[in-house]
């Protein structure tokens, strides 16, 4: 078996595709033979040592958390899942291990995967569309006819965010690159500002949500786009976002805490239609080392870096 790991916290440098021995399912857990992984931000922020605390120093480390594929073994107690089961899901962040040939991960934080999905398109979904709803649905209570500003609009979780919020109802704005502005309104975002440029007088109070998918709108700033009952909604639990969303109603954090109901939920949204992940590029796993680097000096996913595995 085949994994992306490393033996120090560090930058892109750090990662090797090597060799490794895929331990049994314990109670609770399956193995999973992995059809398709996809990036997200988290995975080198892991890898950059940004949760040591969590993660410890225990090396190799391996790397990665969306995934797709087939249930190969089962542990004792799993009771949801069989072998054969095609899944999507995460592995735990502590022990990550999604770019990789095969996985063991808890039972818990997998699904079956609807049939109308792709292995490239399921293993989109977990980290981004479970991030998006859980703000919207479930942090914001979105209802129809409500006003959502979606800084980022054409980020992997801020295209997940347009979509469920027109799904739910609400009217869209937000913000993206220059060059983007006409994709952002042919996927519904009106207005659509470039966030270089963003005049947040001009659209003073005008909205129930502020979604700062990025993490990086200044709290000032949100303030000013939200009514007087409004939120504005980061990512980034830092030190400082965790003070404020505790001590201010009108700043909330986001987590995208998986749950079989929640994964369920977006996986079947995706398969009806409702949710469409864009994938920007796929790779075998014998590329993904580069695209992975690249993305991450980049920082501009256009879509979802998918690795593809044999």
């Amino acid at each position: 078996m085949k994994r992306i790991q490393y033996h120090r916290y560090g930058g892109p440098g750090e990662m090797r595709l090597e060799q490794f021995d895929l331990a049994s399912p314990g109670a609770g857990q399956i193995a999973v033979r992995v059809k398709a992984a996809s990036v997200n931000k988290v995975d080198w922020f892991v890898r950059n040592g940004g949760l040591k605390i969590m993660t410890r120093w225990r090396f190799p480390r391996a790397m990665g958390t969306d995934f797709a594929g087939v249930v190969e073994a089962v542990g004792p107690a799993v009771t949801r899942l069989k072998i054969g089961d095609e899944v999507l899901g995460t592995t735990p962040m502590r022990e990550s291990g999604a770019f990789a040939e095969a996985l063991v991960t808890s039972e818990k934080l997998a699904v079956v995967k609807p049939r109308a999905l792709s292995f490239d398109v399921a293993a989109c979904l977990p980290v981004v569309a479970v991030t998006a709803w859980r703000a919207l649905s479930e942090i914001a209570h979105l209802k129809l006819g409500q006003t959502v500003f979606v800084n980022g609009c054409l980020g992997n979780v801020g295209r997940a965010a347009v979509q469920l919020a027109h799904m739910l109802g609400a009217s869209v704005a937000g913000s993206c690159r220059g060059s983007m502005i006409d994709e952002a309104r042919a996927l519904g975002v009106n207005p659509v500002v470039d966030f270089k440029r963003l005049d947040a007088e001009a659209l003073k109070g005008r909205f129930d949500v502020v979604f700062d998918t990025p993490s990086v709108l200044p709290f000032k700033l949100g303030k000013m786009l939200i009514k007087h009952n409004g939120v504005v909604i980061g990512t980034e639990p830092t030190p400082a976002t965790m003070l404020r969303s505790r001590f201010t109603r009108r700043y909330k954090l986001v987590i995208g805490t998986q749950t079989p109901e929640v994964l369920s939920k977006v996986a079947d949204l995706t398969a009806t239609g409702h949710l469409q992940p864009a994938i920007g590029r796929a790779v075998p796993l014998t590329e993904a080392i580069p695209a992975i680097g690249d993305l991450e000096l980049k920082n501009k996913p256009d879509g979802k870096l998918v690795i593809v595995m044999s």
